[in-house]
């Protein structure tokens, strides 16, 4: 099936919940799931930011996991690069810095390993979605609006950012992003900015944590939570140990702490090893 490269869902019912980077993590995958499940929330409210295969040592089984759920995807740059055999990840990082060293391996790893069928699939994702919840509409996209793998982050300035935003067509309310790793949520020229984080590894925040954004329509407003996703990043952890994935990104999943902040600005890398805490959003 052919999706179009921009997918609208129309009008979604909340609650909604939304996530980025499950990262070849399938037990966080697994983890997401079963809380889906716990509120009552099906695959057609759920909306994945991207970045299904990345550091972890399971990208083939987390693409099924992600396939059989059946939630929505926006393609994503690791996404675009498997579709179309490219030799990176595509995340943009420069060359010969830490984070594109390190990336060389998971890549190379994970390439040997997504099947054609997937590839074909991943191949389709439409580019951004739209959906109206409440008076509210909203486009998702995976890094910037034109940019697939543009960083931006909670401290990105609120002139680039509007930038951004008037690159969106008329009548969008808020634009959901992922690909920078890092949750935030901010009111943007009246207009809301939401980053659910990723599951497949921290936030840089020193814990063990992923995290995921729910998302409802609440007396005429727009409720926008985040929480925490626990799962056993031990067993994450000891199964990229197994497939020869020691170069940093193993440790990550037990102390929180990335092995290279390259793409990070100042501010974030002021915040290393803080935990997180972020409050709702109403609007």
């Amino acid at each position: 099936m052919n999706l179009p490269r921009i997918q609208n869902l129309g009008m979604l019912e909340g609650p909604l919940l939304i996530f980025g980077g499950p990262y070849s993590n399938l037990a966080a995958t697994g983890a997401l799931r079963d809380v889906a499940v716990k509120l009552a929330i099906p695959a057609q409210r759920i909306v994945c930011t991207g970045d299904l295969v990345a550091y972890c040592a399971e990208p083939e089984e987390t693409v099924n996991l992600i396939r059989e759920w059946g939630v929505h995807v926006v393609l994503g740059n690791c996404e675009e690069s498997f579709a179309s055999r490219a030799l990176d990840c595509g995340c943009g990082f420069e060359a010969g810095s830490t984070c594109s060293v390190l990336s060389d391996q998971w890549f190379r790893y994970a390439d040997a390993r997504i099947s054609e069928g997937n590839r074909s699939w991943m191949g389709q994702l439409p580019v951004s979605l739209t959906f109206q919840l409440g008076s509210q509409r909203f486009s998702c996209v995976h890094g910037g609006v034109e940019s697939i793998n543009k960083f931006l982050f909670a401290s990105t300035s609120e002139a680039e950012k509007a930038a951004e935003l008037s690159l969106l067509s008329q009548g969008i309310d808020g634009l959901i992003t992922g690909h920078c790793g890092i949750p935030f949520g901010q009111i943007i020229e009246g207009r809301a900015w939401l980053n659910a984080g990723v599951i497949g590894l921290p936030a840089n925040d020193g814990t063990e944590d992923g995290w995921y954004l729910v998302i409802d329509h609440v007396d005429n407003m727009i409720k926008c939570e985040w929480h925490r996703l626990s799962y056993p990043s031990e067993q994450t952890r000891q199964t990229m140990l197994d497939a020869g994935l020691v170069n940093g990104y193993a440790d990550t999943l037990i102390s929180g702490l990335w092995p290279s902040e390259d793409v990070l600005p100042v501010e974030e890398k002021k915040n290393r090893g803080k935990a997180l805490e972020i409050e709702p959003l109403i609007f």
